[in-house]
């Protein structure tokens, strides 16, 4: 666990259930895992629903469903067209138009599960969010790569986020993903709150 610092991502037991249940079906790696299971572990001290904006193969979705347990006060909200990327920003946006298609409804449904408390949502952001404007969150993991996907979904959770709840952004500090960064950037200059880039390339925000 500590190579060459303390990395509690290396814990044993952490370690298998990433191998196990995670990795198989996300892109994401163990340390950004980690900042998932932290994260969210501390975000439900306050009110409001949890929600992933990119699923891909639900393998990050599978990690918030097991730090929520079988907690029925709490919705887990899953956001994507599991079809890939339809559009591009060719200024801000380096990926392609069809990435990440390799997925489907079904198949993160077998990965997730099928609990009532999880809400599944196919189809493209901000469509997705119809008929959850009263809704509060507490926890959004936002892994969508794109500018424009970034800025909606910001645009939707920002003002429905819990005072002490927790936004994570997966591509802020990735060279294939100079849109989110930017998007994220634009969204918090003239919010109290200021990204916490983190070595991951994650950024990290705290409500205040």
């Amino acid at each position: 666990m500590y190579k060459p610092g303390f990395s509690p991502w290396l814990n044993p037991s952490f370690q298998d259930f990433f191998h196990q249940h995670v990795e198989p079906h996300t892109v994401v790696t163990m340390p950004r895992a980690w900042t998932l299971w932290q994260g969210l572990g501390q975000a439900l001290n306050v009110p409001g629903a949890v929600m992933e904006a990119g699923v891909f193969q639900g393998g990050t979705a599978r990690l918030l469903r097991e730090v929520l347990g079988k907690r029925a006060d709490r919705t887990l909200y899953l956001f994507d067209s599991f079809e890939g990327m339809h559009s591009v920003t060719e200024h801000n946006d380096r990926h392609q138009v069809g990435d990440f298609a390799d997925t489907s409804v079904e198949s993160v449904r077998n990965v997730v599960g099928s609990d009532p408390f999880i809400d599944y949502r196919k189809g493209w952001v901000p469509d997705t969010f119809a008929g959850l404007e009263h809704e509060t969150f507490c926890f959004a993991h936002i892994d969508l790569d794109l500018y424009q996907g970034v800025v909606d979904t910001l645009n939707f959770v920002y003002p429905r986020l819990s005072r002490g709840g927790i936004i994570v952004l997966d591509d802020y500090g990735f060279a294939s993903c100079p849109g989110a960064r930017r998007a994220v950037d634009e969204f918090f200059a003239d919010k109290p709150e200021r990204p916490l880039a983190l070595q991951t390339c994650q950024a990290l925000i705290h409500k205040l």
